[in-house]
């Protein structure tokens, strides 16, 4: 069964920086390629970024240049890094593999103009 605790979200000013941790009980984790969604008041979860199991990253085209996916395999985490933040980027973020069955809680990011 797959288990998913996000944590470091919160309440930043637009500019400033999060850094977001999920621990993943995930079978085969190692070899899981692994993603960040995130889902705004009244609109569809989307993802924002993925990692392979070799760690190649992707990101949607509003991230790029300002997040950064990371992994640790030996511990079972994912991190998302996020720089200069925006108002825009204000959403329940969730960490999850590429064919998600079930969420965790998610972590709240609040950006403040």
């Amino acid at each position: 069964q797959v288990q998913l605790v996000e944590s470091g979200g919160g309440l930043v000013q637009a500019g400033g920086s999060l850094r977001l941790s999920c621990a993943a009980s995930i079978s085969f984790f190692s070899s899981t390629a692994m993603g960040w969604y995130r889902q705004a008041p009244g609109k569809q979860r989307e993802l924002v970024a993925h990692i392979t199991r070799i760690s190649n990253t992707n990101y949607t085209d509003s991230v790029k240049g300002r997040f950064t996916i990371s992994r640790d395999n030996a511990k079972n985490m994912v991190y998302l890094q996020m720089n200069n933040l925006k108002p825009e980027d204000t959403a329940v973020y969730y960490c999850n593999n590429l064919r998600p069955t079930s969420w965790g809680q998610g972590t709240q990011v609040t950006v403040s103009s």
